[in-house]
């Protein structure tokens, strides 16, 4: 595949980095991997580690990340594999900036590559084809549940107000192929929810994680993987705890920010 518009990347990302003022760095897998953050914009948080640990991508596979952020899933999957390729589709233009900077600053633009646009109108022609994983840490929270914060890139990034749940199952089914897995990780008050989206949309759960902040605390997100005309049949993981009692992170979350 020809990718193109790498000497435009290029430029975006000197644009962006002459003003590092406004951000802040943050470096994954002993200093290997560098990821900036708009300093009081949208910032990842753990739930986007946990989703990229939590796929093993075949050789070759065709991966395409739903609301990439600053395209931080993208690129550490792209560090850890390095025969896979990586769409981020980002609708909000700082975001995309940010995030095809950082592809550019890590050297993975032959392999990783940031599409700006609403999911909803990207196609096969966009992504390469139908994709194999598609992955998503989508807005959760409806446009009538909690207080909307004015800071626009953070309003759009949990609430649905630009994409709703039903969007991102939709997207799913229409760019994975037959077979092709959806994974994304979600709140766990809005199972429900998921799942009944997931079904309506052709794409069968087969996998569930509930994730708990520490042991004895109710779960706070679940994890699920579904293959797009999949046969009927959950299986339901061990939990997965984030921190020890004493606030450090357990040995499995530990290992996630490992190369």
């Amino acid at each position: 595949m020809s990718w193109s518009g790498i000497s435009a990347l290029k430029q975006v990302a000197y644009n962006f980095f002459v003003r590092k003022m406004e951000f802040t760095e943050d470096t994954f897998f002993h200093g290997r991997l560098n990821v900036r953050q708009h300093k009081d914009g949208y910032r990842y948080s753990i739930d986007a580690v946990i989703l990229a640990s939590y796929i093993k991508p075949g050789p070759n596979d065709k991966i395409v990340d739903l609301g990439t952020g600053c395209g931080i899933i993208p690129m550490i999957l792209a560090f850890r594999y390095h025969d896979i390729r990586v769409w981020g589709i980002e609708i909000q233009e700082d975001l995309a900036e940010i995030a095809a900077a950082n592809v550019e600053a890590n050297a993975m633009s032959d392999r990783v590559r940031i599409v700006t646009g609403d999911m909803k109108s990207i196609n096969h022609a966009k992504v390469d084809g139908p994709v194999d994983i598609i992955l998503s840490n989508p807005p959760y929270r409806k446009i009538d549940s909690g207080r909307i914060n004015p800071h626009k890139m953070k309003a759009v990034a949990r609430h649905e107000l630009a994409v709703t749940l039903d969007d991102v199952a939709g997207t799913a089914k229409r760019l994975l192929r037959t077979a092709g897995k959806f994974v994304i990780i979600y709140p766990s008050w809005r199972m429900t929810d998921l799942l009944t989206s997931m079904k309506e949309h052709s794409i069968e759960p087969k996998r569930l994680r509930v994730v708990h902040s520490r042991l004895g605390d109710e779960a706070g997100l679940v994890v699920v993987e579904g293959v797009k005309g999949g046969q009927p049949g959950l299986s339901i993981e061990a939990p997965l705890y984030i921190y020890e009692k004493d606030e450090r992170y357990t040995p499995e979350v530990e290992n996630m920010f490992l190369p």
